[in-house]
């Protein structure tokens, strides 16, 4: 076995295993929370461009940070499923179906959604924060940012990649993930790629809970350790 192949099978081993096993014995009928998801996405891509259904949706799923926060909160759960105006779709459907699967498969349809949520709504509060802060603080934003639509997977395909990463012992994979966001911040400093490391540090403080619950279960109620070699 070549370094880089017994590195891919300690790096991603144990999530290859948890993930193998349901889906060739169930197929598609192991993350029926996922093909929803996907299929929701898809059907409020095609309304919100028609024209009679561009303002429902904005009315029930776009989040701004001028938004009063009572609606902003009560508009974030739909608007993880509203695709980003200036992406493509396939992106967002391509991102929900692969990240989203594979944590139905390892965590479960409502830890999945769970985390998602939180991390999206990690960033749609930090924005308010951000724009209090103003352009001069390094994690500031610009006014002009209040009017910007704040929709789309992203953040929380990136907050359960880190969370996958870290239960399923994949460190380098989770590790990069997050880099890769901040050199997003870097190159283009704008609301998106804030977002996405508000919606990581909300996934570490889960990562944390999670993992002081597990230590007053003891071992023998873990089960496997994160990062265990797969049998």
């Amino acid at each position: 076995m070549t370094h880089l192949a017994r590195w891919a099978r300690a790096e991603w081993g144990l999530l290859y295993v948890t993930v193998r096993e349901p889906l060739l014995k169930r197929r598609w009928r192991a993350i029926p929370m996922t093909l929803g998801a996907v299929a929701l996405t898809a059907v409020v891509q095609i309304v919100q461009n028609q024209s009679w259904g561009f303002r429902f949706v904005q009315d029930i799923g776009a989040v701004r940070a001028q938004d009063p926060l009572w609606l902003a909160l009560l508009r974030t759960p739909l608007s993880l499923f509203v695709p980003a105006l200036d992406l493509p779709v396939w992106g967002a459907l391509a991102q929900v179906l692969f990240v989203f699967g594979i944590a139905e498969i390892c965590l479960g349809w409502w830890r999945t959604l769970v985390i998602a949520y939180a991390a999206t709504l990690a960033g749609t509060l930090y924005a308010r924060v951000g724009i209090s802060l103003g352009p001069g603080s390094p994690f500031g934003l610009s006014a002009s940012d209040a009017q910007v639509v704040d929709t789309g997977p992203s953040a929380a395909v990136v907050g359960l990649a880190v969370f996958l990463g870290w239960r399923y012992g994949a460190y380098v994979t989770a590790g990069a993930v997050a880099l890769a966001m901040v050199v997003e911040v870097l190159l283009k400093d704008n609301l998106a790629g804030k977002e996405h490391l508000a919606a990581i540090a909300a996934v570490a403080v889960l990562c944390g809970v999670s993992a002081l619950r597990h230590r007053k279960r003891g071992p023998r109620a873990r089960g496997p350790e994160p990062g265990s070699p797969p049998p």
